[in-house]
């Protein structure tokens, strides 16, 4: 892609037209109204459990507390949208794997255009309602059935069916809202369920700060100042652009000679965006539930010894994932053969670079050189407040974690660029029609 320079809208600007233009609204309207609805079913009961119970068993539960995060709280409510978008992140990480592996899947993908590309989704969908299954009869046999009030065959059935059905309306929600609102779908509703938890994790930071221990109150402001500068750490990575400048062709018309504006090639410091995070942390949820499902002492005892969030092992292979999947997102978003062949087909070239292959090599050394960066950077934020929940001892913060701040502004300002990008094309539209 090659931008000119361009001034976008301010804030006001886009809020002025946010409130005139219909098209954006029914979109605006159509998010929201499908978060509140996915938001309401978590809290519609799956029957014949002892709920009271089993939240408490979650709550005890340092792991499951942290996939019941991004559940919305709905696994500890034990709703029929418990699931959430799990099984359709899961699923969308091995299709993504296997679309690298296997050529037939990446040939689709890239020769075949938005028809590929609708296949692809397509067994996406399949794939996230057979790991939906998994996972409610996983959830139905390991954890329900101590607190199950009638267990049996029936029982089964009808809690793995609700639980399902709950999973595939998420997913219908989230690719809806990708499609005709605001935002992704997918990372719009971690981030609902993101910020549904917020109230419940400051109230008790707040009483915890009252109790008068002075030490707690100097860790809670510790922690609320490291929490800023992660904020403005995350912006500044998810903003942080490299521009490579552009050189046009000369363009001659009759006798007189033209020159293009300038023009510059924008490569993102996170190509990835907030994905690497979500799926990293959704790899890592995964021992948890195996724990669950595979009912070993000494397997539980690995998990929860090794694996647990706050181990050094769960630490590195959270840095590891992270790495990976900031590569490998950055490997689908851009493509640098392609991107050479679009710059010479314009007439376009980097100053000191010759067109062709040694503009695709270029590309590919800023590219890995600022994805490496990106992924460090990313892991650090990630891993710095733990160690600084562990250092002041203040563990209700716990709850919200770095990875859901990441995700909160990343997600935040994905968004605020889409409604933006959104307003842009309008006003474009209405200069042409006049």
């Amino acid at each position: 892609m090659v931008v000119s320079r361009d001034k976008t809208p301010s804030a006001q600007e886009t809020f002025a037209q946010m409130a005139q233009a219909a098209g954006l609204r029914s979109r605006l309207l159509l998010t929201i109204g499908l978060l509140i609805l996915v938001r309401l079913g978590i809290f519609i009961p799956v029957p014949g459990i002892d709920r009271v119970a089993f939240a408490q068993n979650i709550q005890n539960n340092q792991a499951l507390g942290f996939l019941d995060l991004f559940a919305g709280g709905g696994l500890m409510a034990l709703g029929i949208f418990a699931l959430g978008i799990l099984p359709f992140i899961n699923a969308s990480i091995i299709l993504q794997l296997l679309t690298a592996a296997i050529p037939a899947l990446e040939d689709l993908q890239k020769n075949e255009g938005e028809a590929g590309r609708r296949k692809i989704s397509q067994v996406t969908r399949y794939v996230a309602l057979g790991w939906a299954i998994i996972q409610s009869v996983g959830i139905t046999v390991g954890l329900i059935k101590p607190f199950a009030e009638n267990w049996g065959p029936f029982f089964v059935v009808q809690t793995v069916l609700a639980l399902t059905a709950g999973s595939m309306f998420v997913m219908w929600a989230g690719e809806v809202i990708t499609e005709r609102g605001i935002g992704n779908g997918a990372s719009l509703l971690i981030f609902l369920n993101i910020v549904s938890g917020l109230p419940r994790s400051l109230g008790q930071t707040i009483e915890l700060a009252q109790g008068g221990d002075r030490n707690i109150v100097g860790g809670v402001i510790i922690l609320l100042l490291v929490f800023l500068a992660m904020i403005v750490g995350i912006v500044f990575v998810q903003e942080g652009t490299r521009r490579i400048p552009i050189i046009s062709a000369r363009r001659q018309v009759g006798r007189r000679m033209y020159l293009e504006k300038s023009s510059y090639l924008p490569l993102r410091l996170n190509q990835g965006g907030v994905m690497p995070i979500i799926f990293a942390s959704a790899v890592l949820t995964l021992p948890a539930f195996l724990t669950q499902v595979i009912k070993n002492q000494a397997f539980s005892q690995f998990i929860s010894t090794y694996l647990s969030p706050t181990s050094w092992l769960h630490v590195a292979l959270y840095l590891v994932l992270i790495v990976f999947f900031s590569y490998f997102y950055s490997s689908l978003i851009v493509n640098p053969v392609d991107m050479a062949q679009n710059l010479k087909k314009m007439g376009a070239s980097i100053p000191g670079i010759r067109p062709g292959r040694a503009t695709s090599e270029y590309v590919e050394r800023v590219i890995n050189r600022l994805t490496f960066l990106g992924a460090i950077f990313l892991g650090l934020v990630a891993t710095i407040p733990t160690a600084v929940e562990s250092a002041t001892r203040v563990p209700t913060f716990r709850g919200l974690g770095a990875t859901s701040l990441l995700i909160l502004v990343g997600v935040a300002i994905d968004t605020a660029k889409q409604i933006q990008t959104y307003v842009i094309s309008q006003r474009y539209e209405g200069m042409v029609k006049q």
